[in-house]
């Protein structure tokens, strides 16, 4: 059995280079190698999305949600390849499946439950699903590409 990590904030930014207001996890935990891992995003109204999406009825866009469940992905394997520091990129090559439950609005407390499907080369396939109290949020299946700079 693989030994559960976790990944704070400033782990997270060693990871990869998202950042305001981009960055759109706070926590990773639950890590289990490059198997599996849960992000935390606690939703704000002070995120700028929410002033044209939708304004009087905030909404996280769907898009962010998607890319929330990429950049927890993105920490599991960062963290189980120990790639901080290094400069590794991860970029999305395919989102499939999305499916869209329920609305998650400021207030919220998202869990993005990622897993690999396929892994361990350059290109990468997960399955992910977000929850909001145990109820589901939004599911889909996307893949990657890690790009290590060279040199």
């Amino acid at each position: 059995m693989t030994e559960t990590q976790s990944a704070d904030i400033q782990l997270i930014q060693r990871l990869i280079p998202h950042r305001y207001p981009f960055l759109l996890i706070d926590r990773v935990r639950d890590i289990r190698g490059s198997d599996s891992a849960v992000g935390i995003k606690n939703v704000t109204m002070n995120e700028p999305h929410f002033q044209g999406h939708f304004p009087g009825t905030p909404i996280m866009p769907g898009v962010t949600i998607i890319e929330a469940m990429a950049q927890t992905a993105a920490v599991m394997v960062g963290v189980a390849l120990d790639l901080a520091d290094k400069g590794a990129l991860v970029y999305f090559m395919s989102v499939d499946g999305a499916k869209f439950r329920r609305k998650v609005v400021p207030g919220d407390v998202l869990e993005l439950h990622v897993s690999t499907k396929r892994g361990g080369g350059k290109v990468w396939k997960f399955a992910g699903r977000a929850e909001v109290n145990g109820e589901l949020a939004c599911e889909a299946e996307f893949a990657a590409m890690i790009d290590m700079p060279r040199g």
